[in-house]
């Protein structure tokens, strides 16, 4: 596949404090590709300088075809209706609107409203609306389901995988990484200014490692084991059970999620 996006060496400070210390990826046409990194990690000012709307120090960005970008803050004057936001867009960048856009986002549902009384959900799926205007062939997207409720995120999810159909590549910053396991190709992991992992979710999981969780009832109470080796820690308890003459009501196995992995792996200094 080819590259859309290539970073190398990207570097960026805020005075003394070094926030990007040589970011290097690329992103490939048509995935779906999640940049993570706790709270400070600097995962906006990256993106930001990726989309061209914030300088950097060093470093190159390349980007190969039209862009779209939803920022994680936007705003529109207070009194501008959705649909005249949407139709200005478009002509501004000489397209018509998109039916199945809008009827994926709902904007038809607040014709009547003015941007003021747009509740936040509501303002992220107008500007999700506005940033597809150009018909990009990439879309960036920093915490799209961010004040959308469960039926707007499925609609939305809906509307991305249509999207990755088309052809689009789409990059997302997301701190919901049940929605970054099921969306998304490959991940990024930004720690200490520098990219420390990139791959696919189940690749992350195998390089920290499988860890499942073992929720055990009994008559005598409830246990929790944690363990790699599910098969053998089975038999053990089972074993470990019977022997004590513990009666077991229930048993649960529970693999270790995303965020897991990706917090483990984040917080580890060895990599």
């Amino acid at each position: 596949m080819s590259a859309v996006i290539t970073v190398n060496g990207l570097c960026k400070s805020y005075g003394a404090h070094e926030v990007l210390k040589g970011v290097e990826l690329s992103v490939h046409t048509g995935e779906i590709f999640a940049l993570l990194g706790v709270n400070g990690a600097g995962k906006t000012t990256a993106l930001e300088c990726i989309e061209g709307l914030r300088p950097y120090d060093r470093g190159t960005v390349h980007l190969h075809g039209r862009v779209g970008i939803q920022l994680q803050s936007s705003a529109l004057p207070a009194h501008i209706r959705p649909l005249e936001a949407v139709r200005l867009f478009a002509m501004w960048n000489k397209r018509r609107p998109d039916p199945a856009v809008l009827d994926a986002l709902g904007i038809a549902e607040l014709a009547k409203k003015q941007y003021a009384s747009l509740s936040t959900g509501q303002k992220r799926r107008l500007h999700l609306a506005l940033a597809l205007s150009a018909d990009p062939q990439i879309l960036f997207l920093d915490e799209p389901a961010a004040g959308l409720d469960v039926e707007g995120r499925q609609a939305l999810h809906g509307l991305i995988r249509r999207l990755k159909m088309q052809g689009k590549t789409i990059v997302l910053a997301s701190h919901d990484m049940a929605e970054v396991e099921e969306l998304c190709d490959r991940i990024a992991i930004l720690d200490g200014g520098k990219i420390v992992f990139c791959g696919t979710p189940a690749e992350l999981t195998q390089k920290v490692g499988r860890k499942y969780r073992v929720f055990v009832q009994t008559n005598c109470g409830a246990e929790t084991f944690e363990t790699e080796n599910i098969g053998e820690t089975l038999l053990v308890l089972l074993e470990k059970y019977r022997r004590s003459g513990v009666q077991i009501a229930d048993i649960r196995v529970g693999r270790g999620t995303l965020e897991e992995h990706f917090l483990e792996f984040a917080g580890r200094k060895d990599v």
